[in-house]
């Protein structure tokens, strides 16, 4: 399902690819901002994050224009902007390398696609990457095959070392015992709800080996 972002918040509110991350959700306003204009692009001087910009030319207005607008899970909106608001072509650039290219109307999204950081597009009408019938990774696909008794586990190759007891998710890993995602250099990201846990656990890759025996089809 395509990612559902409004207003003027990081609210990513996806469900987990099986590519790539899991996009930031529930997030609060920026902590810092372009200078804002009364028309035409804003200028490009950051605002200070440890309070609002003020300018007594300005005081009365809200961005317009062209805008860098940047989010404390680092986050970038780059683009439009009108009273405020997202307002016409831009684009979100998420940390881990992915963007969502847009068409927005008063914060909300018109039309958009979401491109993951190793270049895959996602397409919410026929979304058949890794699907049983094409079993390869991107970086297969871009690259190649590897020989025969050497198996590619991840898109990323060679594959991150997971933590003890945790999964990898995609974003970073997760702690099924805490029910807390941490990104890669083992930063806070978010706490798992019981959808998105029941998913990890279900789908990701697991920080251990299990050895079972063999199964038959049903």
């Amino acid at each position: 399902m395509e990612p559902i972002l409004e207003e003027t918040e990081d609210n990513s509110s996806m469900t987990p690819l099986c590519h790539g991350g899991i996009c930031y959700i529930n997030k609060k306003p920026p902590c810092g901002v372009l200078k804002p204009t009364r028309r035409g692009p804003a200028k490009s001087e950051r605002a200070s994050t440890s309070r609002p910009y003020q300018d007594s030319t300005a005081l009365s207005t809200k961005m317009e224009g062209e805008a860098i607008y940047i989010l404390p899970t680092d986050t970038k909106y780059k683009g439009q902007m009108k009273d405020g608001m997202f307002h016409g072509k831009g684009t979100l650039y998420f940390p881990s390398g992915s963007k969502y290219e847009a068409t927005w109307e008063k914060g909300r999204i018109i039309k958009g696609h979401y491109t993951f950081a190793d270049g895959l597009k996602y397409n919410e009408e026929q979304w058949h990457y890794c699907d049983g019938y094409d079993r390869r990774f991107y970086t297969e696909i871009c690259e190649g095959l590897k020989p025969a008794g050497i198996s590619q586990l991840t898109n990323l190759d060679p594959p991150r070392r997971i933590p003890e007891g945790c999964y990898d998710c995609g974003d970073g890993f997760y702690d099924p015992q805490t029910r807390v995602v941490r990104d890669y250099r083992n930063r806070f990201l978010r706490n798992a709800d019981d959808d998105e846990h029941e998913w990890i656990i279900r789908t990701c890759r697991k920080g251990w080996d299990e050895f079972i025996e063999h199964r038959a089809k049903l």
